[in-house]
């Protein structure tokens, strides 16, 4: 499991006008090619009076499938241009689809290609593109009298309390990055004497907006 990566907020449209031209970009997260191939047609029956539909989509965390579709569009010169902005900017798990009503001005090859291009970026911008970082919930289980020294340092450190449980004992849950977790624990053990029982828990990813 990668550590970080990139990918969308989730769903979102934007549109521009080139040339007459309306060029609509939809953007949505997808983690397996089936959902990627479901919110395309989804889109073609939206829009199935547009003059093309053209979609793009990258998979997997080592971005494992990559596909790109011009939709009747001169080879090369729509879902493309849209792949290239999804691997420039690095978004993983990713299908955007860019419907085109055509204006009556032609575009041209080069055209074509900046504008398909734009769409994607623009609509990506409009989406929200998020950071996914691998997190482990640690769990800390101390006694009442290191509550406020524990508390006090954790809310004042870069890690995030999830929950605190008061039981017999306290119980924190904290947010650690995967490869910080012998070094959370180290640092809590120092903290405490020695005191705290500390139990690293599963691993699941958080979210940040970039």
């Amino acid at each position: 499991m990668l550590r970080q990566y990139y990918t969308v907020k989730g769903a979102g449209e934007h549109e521009i006008i080139i040339q007459k031209s309306r060029f609509i970009a939809h953007v949505n997260r997808a983690t397996t090619e089936e959902e990627a191939l479901t919110f395309i047609q989804d889109i073609k029956k939206k829009h199935w009076n547009a003059t093309h539909n053209c979609s793009a989509y990258m998979i997997g965390q080592q971005n494992q499938i990559q596909k790109a579709n011009d939709d009747g569009e001169p080879s090369g010169t729509a879902g493309v241009p849209m792949l290239e902005v999804l691997k420039k900017r690095d978004l993983k798990d990713t299908v955007v689809v860019v419907t085109r009503y055509f204006g009556g001005i032609k575009l041209g090859t080069g055209g074509l290609i900046r504008a398909y291009g734009k769409s994607t970026s623009e609509g990506i911008n409009v989406t929200g593109v998020v950071e996914r970082t691998l997190m482990c919930t640690v769990r800390t289980k101390i006694d009442y009298t290191w509550l406020g020294k524990v508390e006090n340092e954790l809310r004042s450190s870069t890690y995030s309390i999830k929950d605190i449980h008061y039981l017999d004992q306290v119980e924190i849950e904290t947010y650690v990055k995967k490869e910080q977790t012998e070094t959370f624990t180290q640092w809590m053990t120092e903290l405490t004497n020695g005191q705290a029982e500390i139990t690293i828990g599963e691993s699941l990813y958080l979210e940040f907006d970039v």
